[in-house]
């Protein structure tokens, strides 16, 4: 794991959320020597609604900067009711560009750095294929994105040799990278409770609950806001012995364009569906049937892979697929992170973390 990273400035940077507030020292998840309270007053406590990865980057950020942070999560577990505990962990903004504001792209590769001093980042890139019959959805991927280059069958086998023979064309996003969701938030949730901050499990609250308080709520769909729709996505986790892939590999398809993320120990994330609907429930059967035949057409070999698990979660999204922090007197509310959880988290997070503290310090 990382340690003693500092990332830039944040207004080295322009992020989708930008935090309105002076300019502010670097954010260093291990920052040892940081005072416990500095000298802007006595402690008093910050509520974050919340342990997905909006609230605990926002928790993180306000626990280093010296505040005292509690934060509340309804499930009695770390990610058990998170839309982000089932994402992919994909830090890839120009591939998310294609069908995105282009505006993702500059937070989303400074977010890279972020998480590079929380956890394991593997900076890999990430290959974009189609078959031969689908080469003109690659052409189009190509022309609404930046950061690629083409890559031809050899390079293809050069980047995966378990690919070799099976795919023409592809694009090559050098810039980009991925990491493991799951360790990222256990690791968030270990460096804040270290830190001084406390993680309330099986606590469902409200921002009401607080009266007088400053409350930052990363509740997601449960956050406030008439705007907010649910967007769900659905996943599947493989296990294979045959199949190796060292980063992201993402498969254009006109009916079910999928992405595999590999992680440790041969397991494959397989993802994800968009269903414009906030229902909530297990992976239906069309979803795991498309999703294991894209598996399937990106190599044979995961038709023996083991199926180790099945998910499905809604994402909290705004008209224009953006996330927004917001304040109304003492409530800070940060949702709308779509399918960009991690990969725009750590912009926003600044801006939340920032407007929580403008409000201890306005009141």
């Amino acid at each position: 794991m990382a340690s003693g990273f500092e990332p830039k400035p944040l207004d080295a940077w322009t992020p989708v959320c930008r935090p309105d507030a002076p300019d502010r020292e670097p954010w260093s998840p291990f920052d040892a020597n940081r005072p416990v309270h500095p000298s802007f007053g006595p402690p008093v406590t910050i509520h974050v609604l919340g342990a997905g990865v909006a609230g605990l980057t926002t928790a993180l950020r306000l626990v280093e900067a010296g505040r005292e942070v509690v934060v509340h999560e309804a499930a009695p577990t770390l990610g058990q009711t998170a839309a982000s505990w089932l994402a992919g962990g994909m830090l890839a903004p120009y591939c998310e560009a294609a069908t995105a504001d282009p505006s993702i792209v500059e937070p989303g590769l400074a977010g890279i750095e972020f998480w590079a001093g929380v956890t394991s980042v593997k900076r890999a890139g990430t290959l974009v294929l189609a078959a031969a019959r689908d080469s003109g959805d690659l052409r189009q991927f190509a022309a609404r994105t930046q950061g690629h280059e083409t890559v031809d069958a050899g390079t293809i086998e050069a980047l995966e040799p378990d690919l070799a023979g099976r795919f023409r064309q592809g694009l090559f996003y050098r810039g980009e990278a991925h990491l493991d969701p799951r360790r990222a938030l256990a690791a968030m949730a270990s460096h804040l409770t270290q830190s001084g901050g406390t993680i309330r499990f099986g606590e469902a609250a409200d921002s009401g609950d607080f009266a007088g308080e400053v409350v930052v709520d990363c509740r997601g769909l449960a956050a406030t806001s008439p705007e907010l729709r649910g967007v769900r996505g659905e996943m599947v986790l493989l296990r294979s012995r045959e199949v190796r892939l060292s980063r992201p590999v993402r498969l254009l398809h006109p009916r079910w364009p999928i992405y595999v993320v590999p992680r440790e120990e041969g397991v494959f994330m397989v993802g994800a569906t968009m269903i414009e609907s906030d229902r909530a429930g297990a992976i239906s059967l069309r979803s795991a049937v498309e999703l294991l035949s894209a598996a399937f057409a990106l190599h044979p070999a995961f038709a023996e892979a083991e199926v180790i698990e099945t998910g499905a979660a809604c994402r909290p999204a705004f008209p224009d697929n953006l996330p927004r922090v917001t304040r109304e007197g003492r409530v800070v509310t940060f949702t709308g992170l779509f399918r960009h959880g991690f990969l725009l988290s750590p912009s926003c997070s600044a801006k939340a973390a920032a407007m929580a503290q403008d409000a201890l310090e306005t009141a």
